[in-house]
């Protein structure tokens, strides 16, 4: 009998797993596919081109502590940081957002002036450590002990009054960016970057989202040698060298509960794995599935799914893109955030709310082979194009399968108008539309962060109130993933956190005092 039985191998479900069996538990996980790393993989799309399959930059695993936690470096994992970590092009002007703040304001002062660069640094030195609070919240469970001590200590970090700071989080990110900056540019720059967990900036209570970025001027995002998938590849053989076992190709199809809770997991298969625990690191509508019906509770299908996010488009290339405004490789070390402005953004918004595609698309383009001789052949270049917002469900009737191409043709062509000429540079092309999302990666309805990142479904909400903190009612049945705190993206925090609360149970569990 198994101690532990992990279904699915995300990158949170591989940091739990790599936890629990460096604590010597007897741990198997089961995924479906042929590859570790859920979201956080990357494939051969074309010969000689590696492909990340979702995620690409990695921000927040890299403040975590995991990768040497988990000693990842020797199983693999190199990290090359992006700085600057975003370059915005307008014209023959560019911003660049450089790790180091000072730098950053230099280049903001060239174009937006030089009481724009003052209030930035101003913005980044306090928003930075403000965040680091939050974070600390995000890497324990979302409790409000452990939730309170860390947000509680932010008004001690500022000269700002509390009840003002306090406003301050409860704004649109745009009614924050209009409080502290003057030129749209930036504005606008910041907003698309702010915009990456989903909701838009314009929305109440998205300031935050904003200010997080500031975080990157502590430690840049970190893109891994070789891919995204990387960092699973790394997690799966650390995994290994703790003596679990990974069983790729044959999906949990069922999982076993009785009165004493969790008894054993069935595969697609058709193998029966007999266990003590189960953690789940997939959608919880998915894991919902996997049980009984109504085994969770009827509040379990109540979480927001949303209508999609955005998505992406994968090619391949002969050259990189050229920016009227880039002076020299500056231009491709990180995200390039080609928004033209805050309006731009808020009409995408508003295709997506009507449910058809967005007549003008806004890129975020990625170019990783520039530093990675790794993902492309020798004078060729792999680049990632993603966008948003992109509906999963399109209200015109018209089917993704079928406008897959053209919908691509658009965001290639968006890039080129920043970049002319990149169009004619691309020689492969793929297309991952919401619903491709969906069937390769289970990401439902096409959002890549499981449930909709908005206040209501964060923290001691996400899933739900009586879900959170990774714990169920069944005994025995853990949760981990995007689906709970502290949310999507590259983070592992989620596993890390599960596994210690299933650690402290199953001692509780077995200890008993002296008669």
């Amino acid at each position: 009998m198994r101690d532990v039985v992990v279904i699915g191998a995300g990158h949170n479900a591989l940091v739990g797993a790599c936890y629990l069996a460096r604590a010597g538990l007897d741990v198997e996980v089961v995924e479906r596919r042929d590859v570790v790393g859920g979201a956080v993989s990357t494939v051969e799309r074309f010969p000689g081109y590696h492909m990340d399959v979702g995620s690409s930059a990695h921000i927040m695993v890299r403040h975590t502590g995991i990768t040497e936690e988990l000693d990842l470096a020797a199983h693999g994992l190199v990290y090359q940081d992006l700085d600057p970590w975003g370059y915005a092009p307008f014209g023959s002007e560019a911003i660049a957002l450089h790790t180091d703040i000072d730098t950053t304001c230099q280049s903001i002062a060239k174009v937006c002036g030089d009481a724009d660069a003052h209030a930035y640094h101003e913005f980044a030195s306090s928003w930075s450590s403000y965040n680091m609070r939050v974070f600390d919240a995000f890497q324990q469970p979302p409790t409000g002990r452990h939730l309170f001590r860390h947000l509680a200590g932010i008004g001690r970090l500022s000269d700002v009054p509390s009840i003002e700071l306090g406003r301050q989080f409860l704004l649109s990110g745009d009614e924050l960016l209009d409080l502290h900056f003057t030129d749209e540019r930036l504005k606008t720059a910041l907003a698309w970057m702010g915009a990456q967990s989903g909701p838009p900036t314009h929305q109440p209570a998205t300031a935050e989202l904003v200010a997080w970025n500031m975080v990157m001027h502590r430690m840049p995002p970190g893109h891994p040698v070789g891919g995204s998938g990387m960092l699973s590849v790394a997690l799966a053989r650390r995994f290994a060298a703790d003596g679990g076992t990974l069983r790729l190709g044959d999906a949990a199809a069922h999982v076993e509960v009785g009165a004493s809770g969790v008894h054993a997991v069935r595969t697609a298969s058709g193998d029966r794995i007999p266990c003590r625990s189960v953690l789940a690191g997939c959608h919880i509508l998915e894991t919902v599935d996997l049980l009984d019906e109504r085994a969770l509770g009827d509040t379990a299908r109540t979480v927001a799914v949303g209508n999609g996010i955005g998505m992406v488009v994968r090619v391949g290339t002969n050259a990189l893109p050229q920016y009227p405004s880039a002076a020299g490789p500056q231009a491709w070390g990180g995200m390039q955030l080609l928004a033209p402005s805050r309006h731009a953004l808020r009409a995408a918004w508003a295709d997506y709310l009507l449910g058809r595609p967005p007549a003008e698309p806004i890129p975020l383009v990625m170019t990783f082979s520039a530093f990675d001789d790794t993902i492309a052949p020798p004078g060729k270049h792999n680049i990632t194009i993603w966008a948003q917002w992109h509906a999963y469900e399109l209200a015109n009737g018209e089917d993704w399968d079928l406008i897959a191409e053209r919908e691509g043709r658009k965001l290639i062509d968006a890039v080129d108008r920043a970049a002319p000429g990149f169009a004619d540079s691309v020689e492969h092309v793929h297309v991952q539309t919401p619903l491709d999302l969906e069937r390769e990666l289970g990401l439902r309805r096409g959002n890549v962060m499981h449930l909709e990142m908005n206040l209501a479904q964060m923290f001691a909400w996400r899933p739900t109130h009586q879900l959170s903190g990774y714990r169920t009612p069944i005994d025995g049945l853990y949760l981990t993933g995007a689906s709970t705190h502290p949310g999507g993206g590259v983070f592992g925090a989620s596993g890390r956190s599960a596994a210690n609360v299933l650690l402290a149970e199953r001692r509780r569990r077995w200890w008993r005092p002296w008669r």
